[in-house]
């Protein structure tokens, strides 16, 4: 297997990172969202309302009847459309329409609200008037088309009568002329020369004046026509501004874009790793094991074995075993053998205690003996993760107390009690052990404890605190960097692999844990162990026979009697069981009686009887009394 192969736990797609970053920032895209949908409904409430109401009006040729413009298309013919829509908005238009409406408004202040459109391949032209009240909207917008055709009508009056009275002037000269002709051929002999000139001029005088008084006759009964109304304006029900739907539709719009922004500009700051594969594409580090976010670890979890956290730790010790090269023709795990895995967190907190604990429990699993050494100080109160409540080991001795020589190896060394073939070495108490990490002690007690144990897992201080971590990787065979999710900064990742591998010590790749939950309480860790041994002590009273009657005010206590020799003792008249200082019915003559019994401090009141005189020493000794490691011997 490849120790530098890629956790695929997580694809690294464009796609994956987008929703990721959604999903992680939803709250700042909400909260941009939610102000950008506010500013847009209060701009809503502060804008004025707006009404609209459209005339559409009949744009007519003027003088011959006929619509050539729907002929000739919108812009061409007798009529150009676009010309007549500008000419909606001119001030002689705004000027008729305002008597019209009787504002007082100026002109160009009313054609600035009008809007006149053309509709394709029509002859049309919709006149829309904008104002602050439905009936100044209907008043302005049938008001302009009045305006409008009031002053094409009369302008295409005023043209027809300058064309008719240029006919009646041609006609007037061409009558003054054609009377000079006719008069001249009055004058004339038939047989005049000049007389044939004269005619063709008479001829044509006339053939003029017939063509002229045709068009003449042709605008005297044209019918002027400028256009027509066809819908007029009505009253508009309801404001076309603002439109509040689309208000509140664009403020989402933009509070959603300005959101992903945020969202990738913060991304972008963000330092912290969110995800495990940030891990290959940024610092390329190995991701050897991710502790899914459902598992929820705590400061102070050591998985079940069968649970999903266990599994994981599992698979990473095959990963770990696997991954140090074996010779030719060996096995990993024989080459594992002896040998010392350091984990180091890559920031502050109990990430590599809670790997550590886990790992060294899954190599325990394996039936070989295994050993995990605490060479981490705490941080701080609230992000420590205990050892010895994690494993229910002693506090101290630890490891700080055996290289500062208060105690020995053998004795810090203690048996995880829920853990078989797991032996713990703590932290220690020895507040001044500062510097001991890089000792010669150090050195000594990993060689030991690499004779003793097949598997050594080393809980190392964060490299972003000191250089110990260093340190231990020298003396190691292999290293792995515990990364938290939400705390560890790809920075931080970086120098912790950099100065691993500065040592020559095999990184093998990092572990990555969510963000560690509170540890639990002293309630919840002791309220099931209690209730167990509860229940195993009320079954052991259960099954013990009743004791004798005492009295209260004097506890029960072992004595240890001795006595001396004495004379021998008289025969007694009768004898039985019962009698005698041992129960057997007295002492031989001519032998010593010793007896030794445990007895009440108050004895049961004996009949009166002669007995030998005998010397009785009674010491009184602690009923309990602590052993050396922890455990309780009686004397």
């Amino acid at each position: 297997m490849d120790a530098n192969r890629l956790h695929t736990a997580e694809p690294d797609s464009p796609g994956v990172d987008l929703l990721g970053m959604a999903r992680r920032h939803w709250w700042l895209v909400l909260v941009l969202v939610l102000a950008a949908v506010a500013a847009a409904a209060q701009f809503t409430t502060m804008q004025t309302k707006v009404y609209q109401s459209s005339t559409s009006v009949l744009v007519s040729p003027i003088g011959n009847g006929q619509d050539a413009n729907s002929t000739n298309g919108r812009t061409k013919g007798d009529i150009n459309l676009d010309n007549e829509a500008q000419l909606v908005r001119s001030t002689t238009v705004a000027t008729d329409a305002a008597a019209l409406m009787r504002s007082t408004t100026p002109p160009d202040t009313l054609a600035a609200s009008v809007r006149a459109e053309v509709p394709p391949n029509t002859t049309f032209l919709v006149i829309t008037f904008s104002a602050e009240s439905a009936a100044a909207a209907q008043a302005g917008s049938h008001a302009f088309a009045e305006a409008y055709l009031r002053y094409r009508e009369e302008s295409a009056k005023a043209d027809v009568a300058g064309r008719i009275a240029i006919l009646n002037d041609k006609i007037n000269q061409l009558n003054a002329g054609l009377t000079q002709i006719n008069g001249k051929l009055a004058t004339l002999k038939p047989s005049d020369p000049n007389r044939p000139n004269l005619e063709s001029q008479r001829s044509t005088a006339t053939s003029q004046i017939n063509t002229l008084s045709g068009q003449l006759n042709q605008l005297l009964t044209t019918t002027v026509s400028a256009g027509k109304i066809t819908r007029d304006a009505d009253l508009p029900s309801a404001p076309v501004k603002p439109n509040r739907l689309l208000n509140l539709a664009s403020g989402a719009m933009v509070g959603l874009l300005l959101g992903v922004g945020a969202a990738m500009l913060r991304e972008r700051l963000d330092q912290r790793v969110r995800r495990s594969s940030d891990l290959p594409r940024r610092v390329d580090v190995t991701v050897l094991a991710a502790v899914p976010g459902r598992v929820k670890p705590r400061l102070d979890d050591v998985f079940a074995p069968f649970g999903a956290g266990g599994r994981i730790f599992n698979r990473l010790r095959n990963e770990v075993l696997a991954s140090i090269p074996a010779p030719a023709g060996g096995d990993a795990r024989v080459v594992l053998a002896g040998q010392v895995v350091v984990i180091a967190g890559a920031s502050r907190g109990a990430a590599s205690t809670v790997v550590a604990a886990n790992l060294a429990a899954a190599f325990a699993r394996t039936g070989a003996e295994t050993v995990l050494v605490c060479a981490h100080l705490p941080d701080s109160l609230v992000d420590t993760a205990s050892v010895n409540r994690m494993l229910g080991v002693r506090a101290v001795p630890g490891l700080s107390d055996v290289l500062a020589g208060r105690f020995s190896l053998s004795s810090a060394t203690q048996r995880a009690p829920r853990h078989p073939n797991l032996s713990v070495v703590t932290t220690g108490g020895t507040a001044s052990a500062g510097g001991l990490l890089q000792s010669q002690a150090l050195r000594d007690t990993l060689a030991t404890l690499r004779e003793r144990a097949a598997y050594v897992v080393v809980e190392a201080p964060s490299t972003a605190t000191s250089a110990d971590a260093q340190s231990l990787a020298a003396l190691a065979d292999a290293a792995i960097v515990a990364v938290e999710l939400r705390r560890t900064r790809n920075t931080e990742i970086a120098d912790a692999a950099d100065q691993l591998r500065r040592v020559g010590t095999p990184l093998l790749g990092a572990v990555v844990l969510p963000k560690l939950a509170a540890p639990r309480t002293v309630d919840e860790l002791e309220a099931p162990a209690a209730a167990t041994v509860a229940d195993d002590l009320t079954t052991v009273l259960d099954k013990l026979p009743p004791k004798e009657s005492v009295r209260p005010e004097e506890p029960v206590v072992a004595k240890r009697i001795r006595t001396t020799p004495a004379a021998p003792p008289a025969p007694a008249p009768a004898s039985g069981p019962g009698h005698g200082v041992n129960g057997t019915g007295g002492a031989k003559p001519g032998k010593p009686a010793t007896a030794t019994a445990a007895v009440p401090t108050v004895p049961a009141p004996s009949p009166p009887s002669k007995r030998p005189t005998r010397t009785i020493s009674v010491t009184r000794v602690p009923a309990e009394t602590p052993s050396e490691n922890g455990a309780d011997k009686r004397r």
